[in-house]
């Protein structure tokens, strides 16, 4: 369904700083931000989806860090007696 909404200039400025700061086009950010407001519950399920998501990324990621060239299990490791 294709439907046309005239937004105000703050609206339209915020509109595009969202679309952008999630990195989809303007028209697919006021697609889901409709759907968010017309089904609230869904828009849980999207947040827990991106918080398992981050998640998952940290973890990934911690598995490569490393401090002095010891990895973060090694530096709990040395820490026990």
């Amino acid at each position: 369904m294709v439907i046309t909404v005239n937004l105000g200039p703050e609206a339209q400025v915020e509109l595009q700083r969202q679309a952008a700061a999630h990195g989809r086009p303007v028209e697919e950010q006021a697609a889901l931000l409709l759907e968010e407001a017309l089904h609230p519950v869904n828009r849980g399920l999207r947040d827990r989806e991106r918080a398992l998501a981050a998640a998952a990324r940290i973890r990934e990621i911690r598995k490569h860090a490393t401090l002095s060239g010891l990895t973060i299990r090694e530096l709990i490791d040395e820490g026990r007696p």
